[in-house]
């Protein structure tokens, strides 16, 4: 029997049982949607913190230098009292690191944790609760920061503790809707700022805006809050290749900086955002892990309902198995037609479920922050993964079909 009438013998088997085929197959379907599903999130999620989260916090090929680690998840009461005795960040360090790499496109230094909030008041209106940042001017190149209406902070506004504020789309918008900042007059915690800069939207990562924020020069954000305990030095190279060697010449200068000597550990830490994607990454693994257990006990649960179907048919069949062998079907084509038939209906299961997952996914990603990405492979595995339950589960009907007697099967009603 040639292997296309076996398929064709398949597939109009499965059309001229349309509703129990869908039934039969409802368990892989709803197993491959969910792994086709979930894994489309979640590589959507590694594109997506690795593209957006970590460029937004660290900045596209930079790196920082920080009093404590870019430290994401639990963090022990011993770890918490070891970076507490670090010395804090200085503009001396920064000068230090800034002249140990000159290559560098920009070396700023911001202020850290805790990050201040306060409203922002301008006339009759006010904004609550807005991040307050203090920077040194090269901390807008960091950030690739680019501005739909007046200017940066300048070095002038650093050095000579100018009030002057830039602000983030989100805070021109809401306070001076309809209105141009640019110029105008607010207060932060009564004293009074003049707005020189407004910053293009960044958009918002996992829900959290990055544009709600005023930055000010930090020599001003210094005599208002005092310096933070976690200021920090952001560097950022022209090329992802720079990176690697500007950190060690960041921490050759940071060690001579806090004079360290050569058996002493670092009391400061060189950071890209790797740490946030290794975190990531770490969470990623745990939900794989879990992902082949939900999805196994679909497939078996799918599979079991196969070859029961396939047994039900192979009984509804009997007198059509008896004519096939007494025309000359061997106990092999009679095989390989049953088996055709559960990986046809096995393998249209996977395809309807990738189809379905791949739906359920742009659904998702449509409706919330949560990006979505279905990988080939992840295709491949789940059509993969629907046509070996139907080889799996269908072996035992196949070859009870194969060895039945062609005179008894003739005898059958």
């Amino acid at each position: 029997m040639r292997l296309a009438d076996v398929v064709t013998s398949a597939l109009g088997q499965i059309r001229a049982n349309k509703l129990r085929s869908f039934f039969t197959l409802l368990g892989i379907i709803v197993s491959v949607a969910f792994l086709v599903a979930v894994i489309a999130i979640i590589q959507g999620m590694n594109a997506y913190v690795r593209e957006n989260l970590a460029s937004a916090i660290v900045g596209s090929n930079a790196f920082q230098v920080r009093r404590s680690p870019i430290q994401v998840g639990l963090i022990d009461d011993e770890m918490i009292r070891r970076y507490a005795r670090r010395p804090k960040i200085t503009p001396q360090d920064a000068a230090a690191v800034n002249e140990a790499i000159p290559d560098a496109e920009a070396v700023s230094l911001q202020s850290g944790w805790p990050t201040p909030q306060a409203d922002i008041v301008w006339r009759d209106r006010t904004q609550g609760d807005v991040l307050i940042f203090g920077v040194t001017a090269p901390y807008q190149v960091v950030q690739d920061y680019r501005f739909t209406a007046g200017r940066p902070l300048s070095e002038l506004d650093v050095r000579e503790k100018r009030p002057v504020v830039i602000v983030g789309a989100d805070v021109g918008d809401k306070l001076f809707e309809g209105v141009d900042p640019v110029g105008k007059e607010i207060r932060i915690n009564g004293d009074q700022f003049t707005v020189v800069g407004v910053v293009a939207k960044k958009g918002r990562v996992l829900g959290q805006s990055f544009d709600g924020f005023v930055m000010l020069p930090i020599t001003q954000f210094e005599a208002m809050y005092g310096r933070r305990a976690t200021n920090t030095i952001s560097v950022k190279m022209r090329q992802a290749k720079d990176v690697a060697p500007a950190m060690q010449r960041a921490e050759e200068a940071m060690r001579i900086s806090h004079r360290l000597r050569p058996a002493e550990d670092d009391d400061f830490s060189v950071e890209t955002a790797d740490a946030l994607i290794a975190f990531w990454k770490q969470l990623t693994s745990v939900l794989f892990a879990v992902i082949p257990a939900v999805v196994a006990i679909g497939v078996v649960v799918g599979g079991i309902v196969i070859m029961n179907i396939m047994l039900m048919a192979v009984t509804e069949r009997t007198r059509e198995i008896g004519i096939r062998k007494a025309v000359g079907a061997t106990a092999r084509d009679i095989k390989q037609q049953f088996l055709a038939e559960s990986v046809a209906l096995a393998a249209t299961g996977g395809l309807i479920g990738v189809a379905s997952g791949w739906l359920f996914a742009l659904g998702i990603a449509a409706i919330s922050p949560l990006p979505a990405r279905v990988t080939a492979w992840s295709v491949a595995l789940a059509i993969g993964l629907g046509a070996g339950v139907g080889v799996l589960f269908g072996v035992y009907p196949a070859s009870r079909a194969a060895k039945l007697d062609p005179i008894t099967a003739l005898r059958a009603e």
